[in-house]
C-alpha cells in the first residue's frame, strides 16, 4: 500500500500569515512553485496561497502586494491528508474537493505536499489519468 508520505514531496516551505504577498511571490519564484502553505505563529497550517490568488485577489483588485499579507487571503480550513493515508484516500480527497495540491499532516504538523507532479511520478498512469479527468478537466 502506497501512503501519502511516499507520494509527497518533503520540505514544504511555509509563508507566515504576517508576510506580505510580495514576499510570498518572491519565495514562490525562488522555489519554483505555484503555491505555498500559510502557517501561523503556532507553526500549524492555516491555509494555502497560490500564485493565482496573488494575481486575482490582490493585483486584479488594485491592492498592494507590499502591504497585503498572506493571512488576509486565508479562506476557511484547508483540506489536508494524514501522512499514513493510502493512495485511494489521497485521490478521493483531491478529486472530491477539486484541488491540485494537498498538504500532508503528521501529528498536527505539516510534513509535505502532494501535487499533480507527485501523483504523475509515483502512481500508475490510469490513476493519474482519472485524476486529471476529474480535477483538471473540470476547471
Amino acid at each position: 500500500m502506497t501512503t501519502a508520505r511516499e507520494i509527497m514531496h518533503t520540505g514544504a516551505t511555509c509563508v507566515a500569515e504576517s508576510e506580505t504577498l510580495e514576499d510570498a511571490a518572491r519565495r514562490m519564484s525562488e522555489l519554483d512553485v505555484g503555491a505555498l502553505p500559510i502557517c501561523g505563529p503556532d507553526d500549524r497550517l492555516h491555509g494555502i496561497i497560490t500564485d493565482r490568488d496573488i494575481v486575482v485577489k490582490c493585483l486584479a483588485k488594485g491592492k498592494d502586494p507590499k502591504t497585503m499579507t498572506a493571512g488576509q487571503l486565508e479562506q476557511g480550513k484547508p483540506i489536508t491528508i494524514d501522512a499514513e493515508a493510502d493512495t485511494e484516500r489521497v485521490l478521493r480527497a483531491m478529486e472530491e474537493h477539486k484541488i491540485r495540491r494537498l498538504p500532508v499532516i503528521d501529528n498536527h504538523r505539516l510534513v509535505g505536499m502532494i501535487s499533480e507532479a507527485d501523483l504523475a511520478r509515483r502512481l500508475p498512469e490510469e490513476q493519474v489519468g482519472h485524476f486529471v479527468e476529474m480535477v483538471c478537466a473540470a476547471h
